[in-house]
């Protein structure tokens, strides 16, 4: 333990991810663009290298190395980071400032971030307690942003057509070998039109460890499919439509299956699989049509506008086979749930020059119609009972109008201060125990933020933030499982969550160097929580029972110290607790929050030639024991998280570029050197043993 312990100190007086350095350009923050540096809130910007060397296996794992984030894979194709204490629904997603949240996503550690192809990603950006101003419900712990890639016409010789592409293979060597590939090729015109389609495909063979061995049936196959066109309208504005698809198939919950023989590392045991199958299966598809420019002139009544329509559909199934666990049987053995969801949205961003400063203001609208179905059924398939996940034909509408306006009261200090309003309705329609039910929620948030420049780079940061969450189909009338197969049913009479957000933080930035520390105190208020209607752990059902808290601190930097050589690092550490019944009617506790992140932390030593050709990086991943849970919450959850928390680990990885020639790159790299038999707190499987990665990209 303590050689773990001074790792992590290491790792927190050690300056982040070297990207930092580069103080990128984000709009995201604030709907407008600006330095990173200069951003009234903590912020993380995973750029086009980065992505490209550390070769994310899926979405959720490029966010690793950000600093207050945990990371937690119910199953190796279901990631679900935890920002700053949230996750699923109480954090937001959006692709190219499109939401992909819709109002079927469950509670808890869900799988919908996985079905964003990391490889059709130019980068990322994060951007913690946001706050619901600029971008509406869910955007409680964090907000990301993930800007897909573009043929960059307006970068090519004006006038003139031109034409590229690449291939990219990769092979990770793990228990059965895991065989990615990407196609994308581009053409145009310089300056007028450029056409971008990339074809993904991914066949994840099964993972293994030296504990547990080959974990059966974690592998699964992927298939992603992208198109974008961009036309130059005029100099200054253009119009981008894209379109995207991606196909997972037999993704199972190894946790919950027979496939699961259990994991003991010391004092810690994590139970074994009960039942023969649990898969999932998801489709989604994203279209958009947007029109984007600014207005040069310094009079402009207008000098920034995007006006987005869009549409979405997702087709999310699961399946579970309960058999041989004779705890099963109340509820069925065979259960089957299908949701279909179409979501049309509609954005509209304005940027206006009013007084001393500039007034960003808009609206957004998305409308969901949804259609369930589902079945339980004994061990022979029959009879069968309807149980639907969410209402079937259901709609679900959200619309906010916002407006936040940013200026300098001295040349030091800038100021931004907003405030949205949220209409949301629903419109049930049938489900167990009700149907054709309207509900309806109003909610005003603000947020102040502020920013004061020092000298020598340093400035300080900080404000408060409002956040809410509408409550979506599953809270009202979702009967779905959670933790290890207990139904979790929703309520249709649940009442939005709201919360506050206090943060201040401190960076400095130079040419050679960053540095950013932030703590932060986010209280919630009316959460929405599951309770056990009795002490056999059965059944939940929804209510606004919980009222609770986290706080933590975070600690980043990088500090090119030669022009070859970088070091780079981050530490963070979350404590949190709510306060709600355990069981319905029972006294009201105050417990700490199931899946905190414990004292976590990295570092990284980075050698890029001089000539631009070869790259090596060495890193370290570690994080403490996570014992702070209750003995009820461990026993619910008990295939996830082992008895007396979850082990702390220290792990080492080594990668390496080689720039060969203009048209290949090749990379390869060792993860897990030492082969430590690990676990995210929280996931539902060890990740990989030691692993080998090679990849290779021709461009022509």
């Amino acid at each position: 333990m303590f050689e773990k312990t001074t790792l992590l100190l290491i790792a927190g007086i050690s300056p982040l991810c070297a990207q930092g350095i580069l103080n990128p350009l984000v709009v995201t923050a604030t709907r407008t663009e600006q330095a990173e540096s200069t951003a009234p809130y903590t912020t993380a910007f995973l750029d086009s290298v980065f992505l490209r060397d550390h070769a994310p296996r899926t979405l959720p794992d490029a966010f690793q190395y950000i600093p207050g984030v945990l990371v937690q894979k119910t199953a190796h194709g279901h990631g679900s980071p935890f920002i700053r204490g949230f996750t699923g629904r109480q954090n937001l997603l959006l692709v190219d400032g499109v939401r992909v949240n819709n109002s079927t996503f469950r509670g808890g550690p869900v799988q919908y971030w996985n079905t964003v192809d990391a490889l059709a990603i130019d980068h990322l950006e994060v951007i913690k307690s946001q706050g619901s101003v600029l971008y509406g419900s869910d955007a409680v712990g964090g907000t990301v942003n993930a800007f897909t890639k573009s043929s960059g016409f307006r970068d090519e010789t004006a006038g003139q057509a031109y034409a590229g592409g690449s291939a990219f293979y990769e092979y990770r060597a793990n228990g059965d070998g895991s065989h990615i590939g990407r196609l994308e090729t581009e053409a145009g015109v310089g300056g007028k039109f450029g056409i971008l389609l990339g074809l993904s495909a991914k066949d994840y063979g099964d993972i293994e460890d030296s504990a547990v061995g080959r974990m059966h049936n974690t592998g699964y196959p992927e298939q992603n499919l992208d198109f974008r066109f961009d036309w130059a309208v005029s100099a200054e504005s253009t119009i981008t439509f894209a379109s995207s698809y991606v196909n997972q198939d037999d993704i199972s919950r190894w946790h919950r299956t027979l496939d699961n023989p259990g994991w003991t590392d010391g004092s810690h045991v994590a139970a074994r699989g009960k039942w023969t199958e649990n898969t999932y299966d998801q489709e989604r598809s994203l279209t958009y049509l947007r029109y984007a420019g600014e207005d040069p002139r310094a009079n402009a009544p207008v000098k920034r506008w995007s006006a987005t329509l869009s549409f979405q559909t997702t087709d999310d199934s699961e399946f579970q086979n309960r058999f041989p666990d004779s705890k099963a049987s109340n509820s069925g053995v065979l259960r089957s749930s299908s949701i279909d969801v179409e979501t049309t949205g509609v954005d509209l961003v304005l940027e206006s020059p009013v007084g001393p400063g500039s007034l960003v203001y808009g609206f957004d609208f998305y409308h969901d119609e949804v259609g369930s179905s589902g079945y339980r059924s004994n061990a022979l398939g029959g009879p069968r009972a309807e149980v639907l996940p969410v209402a079937d034909d259901s709609d679900y509408d959200l619309f906010g109008s916002y407006c936040q306006y940013v200026f300098k009261p001295t040349d030091r200090f800038e100021l931004t201060a907003g405030a949205r309003y949220t209409y949301a309705e629903a419109s049930l329609g049938r489900f167990a125990g009700g149907g054709d039910e309207s509900r309806d929620w109003n909610d005003v948030v603000g947020s102040l933020r502020g920013i004061y420049s020092l000298n020598d780079g340093w400035s300080v940061y900080g404000g408060v933030s409002q956040a809410f969450r509408a409550p979506n189909l599953d809270d009202l009338t979702g009967n779905l499982s959670a933790k290890s197969g207990a139904p979790v049913i929703g309520d249709p009479d649940v009442n939005p969550e709201e919360y506050i957000t206090y943060e201040l933080g401190a960076r400095r930035q130079t040419d050679s160097a960053s540095l950013n520390f932030a703590v932060f105190y986010t209280a919630a208020d009316e959460l929405i929580v599951s309770s056990f209607t009795d002490p056999t752990l059965a059944t939940a059902i929804a209510s606004n029972a919980g009222d609770g808290y986290v706080y933590g601190v975070e600690l980043e930097g990088a500090w090119q110290f030669h022009p070859q050589w970088t070091l780079s690092g981050f530490a963070a550490w979350q404590k949190g607790r709510t306060e709600s019944a355990t069981f319905v009617g029972g006294p009201v506790e105050e417990k700490p929050n199931t899946r905190q992140l414990p004292l976590s932390g990295s570092v990284a030593l980075r050698w890029d030639d001089a000539s631009g050709k070869f790259w090596v990086e060495g890193r370290i991943l570690a994080a403490d024991l996570e014992d702070r849970i209750t003995d009820v919450d461990q026993a619910a959850d008990n295939q996830r998280i082992p008895t007396n928390g979850t082990p702390g680990y220290v792990v080492a990885s080594l990668r390496a570029g080689w720039h060969a020639t203009e048209n290949l790159d090749l990379t390869c790299g060792i993860e897990n050197l030492t082969d430590e038999s690990y676990r995210v707190h929280g996931s539902g499987q060890n990740e990989a043993g030691l692993s080998g990665i090679f990849g290779v990209k021709v461009s022509w």
